[in-house]
């Protein structure tokens, strides 16, 4: 008797992806927030993790990150990251995750207080034993964009000790006003050091954002990119040079990038043959984690098995490490 074709959920559900853009500290579900509040000794301006929840309505991306980093000031101890990143790594396994090239945001931590080695130490911690469950994990160290350039310089250095744990470098946060060429020099550094070099471009800054990652940064990868539609000379350097694109359509719907998965530009960037991922963000601020924002967006933009394969696909393709295993 022939086998059934299997339905959009089931090639969403079995079907091996890499994740290439999630924040950890953006995977703080609210629960975690609380226990690690009280555990530390930190008072919350909220009563309940579903009061937190409520709060998840966001106008742009600067609201947002307001919210984001008084969640990230729970985080104090090597044993609040590991279980942090524990607890994203053994769900990205659940969702059929078999590569993950995580952001962290160290100097959200190091302007606190806490030293650059305690989130290293449990940040490595929760990587061993993903590992061990069948999952790779590599490193991206991410600079804070609304901070000067000679506070990246003061990180890279401080984390020169830590190498051998890094993949490459990235950069994030508020986006307007902050062009990458601020940080060109700071990138020609992490790059002489061997490290690989990703930015966020294009999510709200402007298509010219794109261009400068790609021609003053020097990246191999695009976080988000969404605006760079609006600029067809970019589109087909994009394509001719193969640039990936890592996008985050829940992200996108809470931000209020697209007001409607319906107009998710994810369908158009596959047509335009450009290499398009889906993933993360900060899946405990914007709605799901990877199988969702994959159901969600193929529901909203209709699209195929083939087409979500596809996008699996790309997820290996664009990333730093090997090529997508085999299908069972």
């Amino acid at each position: 008797m022939p086998k059934s074709t299997p339905g959009l959920s089931e090639v969403i559900r079995d079907v091996p992806k890499a994740e290439l853009h999630i924040h950890v500290e953006g995977s703080l579900e609210p629960e975690m927030m609380f226990d690690l509040a009280r555990r530390n000794g930190v008072a919350l301006p909220y009563r309940s993790a579903d009061e937190v929840r409520r709060a998840y309505s966001f106008a742009n991306l600067q609201e947002f990150l307001d919210l984001y980093y008084q969640g990230m000031a729970m985080l104090r101890t090597e044993e609040d990251f590991f279980a942090l990143a524990d607890a994203y790594l053994r769900r990205a396994a659940a969702d059929g995750v078999v590569h993950v090239e995580m952001f962290f945001d160290p100097q959200a931590h190091t302007g606190r207080g806490v030293p650059l080695g305690t989130l290293m130490d449990g940040l490595e911690r929760a990587i061993v034993r993903s590992r061990e469950r069948g999952v790779s994990v590599s490193l991206i160290l991410c600079f804070l964009r609304h901070l000067t350039e000679r506070e990246a310089f003061e990180t890279l250095e401080h984390a020169e000790p830590y190498l051998d744990r890094l993949l490459g470098v990235g950069l994030d946060s508020s986006e307007m006003g902050n062009p990458p060429s601020k940080f060109a020099r700071v990138f020609d550094d992490a790059r002489d050091l061997g490290l690989r070099l990703v930015a966020h471009a294009g999510e709200e800054g402007p298509p010219e954002y794109v261009w400068e990652a790609l021609d003053i940064l020097g990246v191999e990868r695009i976080d988000h990119g969404n605006r760079a539609l609006e600029d067809d000379a970019l589109v087909a350097r994009l394509r001719d040079d193969r640039i990936p694109l890592t996008v985050c359509p829940l992200s996108n719907l809470a931000l209020r990038v697209v007001d409607d998965l319906a107009a998710h530009p994810i369908r158009r960037m596959l047509d335009l043959g450009l290499v398009a991922t889906v993933n993360l963000d900060d899946p405990a601020y914007f709605g799901g984690y990877i199988n969702e924002n994959f159901r969600r967006v193929a529901e909203g933009v209709d699209l195929s098995s083939a087409e979500i394969e596809t996008l699996a696909r790309n997820s290996f393709d664009a990333s730093f490490a090997a090529p997508a295993p085999l299908r069972p």
